[in-house]
């Protein structure tokens, strides 16, 4: 059986048994990554990459495809956004690639080391998490970032992009197999669910017979709902976006214009996106007319409480939905906020826990803001789209996680990883 199970294929096995047999041989796959060099490893990105350039006009081709069906459909145009590709987007998706084969290896580092008094020498060592399993939506860029990551992590991936972006990625999957097998890696390290029928995705949640050792949801809240409610693995929760920037009233209005502008409209169908407006009543007479002024002017539609309104008429009414709204569109909800506590109080009621923002020149305000406010990611003064794998320095991400457990923020290649302890004794019994 081939690594990607494809749609066109003929039925002679039930979906079912051909992604049991798809598990099968990740987990054979996983042992052999496992072990594999860093070299190896890193050979196989560097061939993948150069694929992926090679092969630029097939994805793009295959991209316009999936873009006139998605368009045919009525599809919103952030989602639009997300998977349409360009030259530019490609070259990205290459780099992003070969920035993940920079990385140091994850695997094998020594991660703490202590000696007992009874003379047993103890290691944590950071090993592989076995085979992780990956639901996405519309980003074909996923593939790549997805497959690279969990290989340099030393493990292997079963990739089940959207149906939307099917052509897309059967093309960027290819050439991910085509740098495995350049390195003498297992084809099986990275495959694809090749086939848009939905009992695929339940199929992975249930494990595909505990070959699956972890999920990675990366897609709509729908989605993310679904992978958490019926999961049987392992979840690294990705949950929707609901990014506030709170202005202080200490925050200087030039810094808050250029840092909103850039948090909300850069790019609105990416997590990262503003959502959410809060200004500080003490400066609400100064900031607030000429922040959603230039949220206006700039093709953003804002949704605010009455005080937005009366700083400007062309503001829509705000409902209590809009507060928890995450749009991935040009528009965004606003307001006024009775000092610090009532920006933290809004933030725990509304947010979604992945990333938010101060602006403020008062370092203490800022300091109690980021101890205080529980998301995955929190900043001081710097646009929210920063919340991005490849903008820590993880060369890319899998998602954002918003859990509390093992993996926050961007899942990069240590967030793959889990660990041991080896115990090295010369002859110590408990007795």
């Amino acid at each position: 059986m081939t690594q990607t199970l494809a749609k066109e294929a003929p039925k002679a096995e039930t979906l079912e048994e051909e992604l049991s047999a798809l598990g099968r041989a990740a987990r054979k796959a996983a042992r052999a990554v496992a072990l594999a060099p860093g070299a190896a490893k890193d050979e196989a990105l560097r061939a993948a990459a150069a694929e992926i350039r090679r092969q630029c006009g097939a994805i793009l081709a295959a991209n316009a495809l999936d873009v006139a069906d998605a368009k045919s459909r009525g599809t919103a145009g952030s989602f639009i956004d997300r998977l349409t590709l360009d030259p530019g987007r490609v070259e990205a998706i290459a780099r992003g690639v070969e920035e993940i084969a920079d990385l140091p290896d994850p695997v094998g580092r020594l991660l703490a080391r202590f000696e007992r008094p009874n003379g047993l020498v103890i290691e944590r060592v950071s090993t592989p998490l076995g085979v992780i399993g990956v639901i996405y939506e519309s980003r074909p860029n996923v593939t790549a970032d997805a497959g690279a990551l969990c290989l340099k992590a030393g493990n292997a991936v079963i990739l089940r992009g959207g149906s939307e972006s099917l052509r897309s990625s059967r093309i960027i999957h290819a050439c991910l197999v085509a740098g495995l097998i350049a390195a003498g890696l297992p084809e099986a390290a990275i495959s694809l669910v090749d086939t848009a029928d939905r009992a695929a995705v339940g199929a992975m949640l249930a494990g595909l017979d505990g070959n699956i050792d972890v999920i990675v949801p990366r897609g709509g809240k729908s989605l993310v709902a679904r992978v958490q409610h019926e999961a049987r693995v392992p979840v690294f929760a990705h949950l929707e976006g609901v990014v506030h920037v709170y202005v202080h009233k200490d925050a200087d209005l030039e810094m808050a214009k250029r840092v909103l502008l850039d948090a909300k409209m850069r790019r609105t169908g990416i997590c990262g996106a503003a959502e959410t407006l809060l200004v500080d009543k003490a400066c609400a007479a100064t900031h607030l007319a000429p922040l959603v002024a230039l949220l206006i002017d700039s093709g953003c539609e804002v949704r605010g409480d009455a005080a937005t309104q009366a700083a400007d008429a062309r503001a829509k009414p705000a409902t209590e939905e809009d507060w928890r709204a995450e749009y991935l569109d040009a528009i965004i909800a606003a307001k006024v906020v009775d000092g610090l506590e009532a920006a933290i109080e809004h933030i725990e009621t509304y947010g979604s826990h992945h990333t938010d923002c101060i602006l403020t020149g008062d370092d203490a305000v800022a300091r109690r803001f980021m101890n205080e406010v529980d998301s995955a990611i929190v900043l001081h003064n710097a646009s929210t789209q920063f919340a991005d794998g490849g903008e820590f320095g993880f060369g890319a991400e899998i998602g954002i996680a918003t859990g509390r457990m093992h993996a926050r923020g961007p899942v990069g290649v240590e967030q793959l990883t889990s660990f041991n302890y080896r115990v090295y004794g010369e002859g110590q019994v408990r007795g």
